[in-house]
């Protein structure tokens, strides 16, 4: 099994991705989909695997590229930030970027709210914000991308829960 895990919007405040990171001790990649505003590395010397991440509307001084295609356990993943195509487009417009660079996963963030559509030749994937929700719930979200041994991809939308602190510490 090949797992990634996917984080989005983590505004500077990257002890979740962190303490999640640290539950998936065999993963084989991160994707950050934009608007760390720090950047990442406290995350990438955390794991041991590739960190692969776009720019958000709000990191300005970071030099990321804005859109990245990435292969990925034989899989092309589109990634962008999104706000590009959301705020003068569509997911439509963001949709079509995907196929035009012959992705069969595009993957982006900027509205806090986690999305999930699984077509037949495109995945659409927002993971929500892992430190500000705007979903009802309001609870802090990321995804855990999953190959199984029979090429399947599976993608499990999980909220963030921390983990309890211990007395004394």
């Amino acid at each position: 099994m090949i797992k990634a895990l996917v984080f989005s919007d983590s505004h500077g405040r990257d002890e979740a991705m962190l303490e999640v990171a640290g539950r998936y001790p065999d993963i084989q990649a991160v994707f950050h989909l934009g608007d760390s505003e720090r950047g990442l590395g406290r995350l990438e010397e955390a794991v041991s695997c590739p960190v692969y991440a776009v720019r958000g509307n709000c990191d300005f001084m970071l030099n990321l590229p804005r859109e990245q295609i990435v292969e990925f356990a034989g899989r092309r993943i589109a990634m962008c930030h999104g706000h590009r195509y959301m705020n003068y487009g569509s997911i439509d417009a963001m949709k079509y970027w995907a196929l035009e660079n012959e992705a069969d996963i595009v993957m982006f963030g900027h509205t806090h709210v986690p999305f999930l559509k699984q077509g037949y030749n495109l995945t659409v994937l927002n993971p929500g914000s892992i430190s500000r929700p705007r979903q009802d719930s309001a609870i802090p979200t990321f995804t855990l991308m999953e190959l199984d041994n029979d090429g399947q991809m599976h993608f499990d939308m999980c909220e963030y829960h921390a983990m309890p602190r211990q007395r004394g510490r």
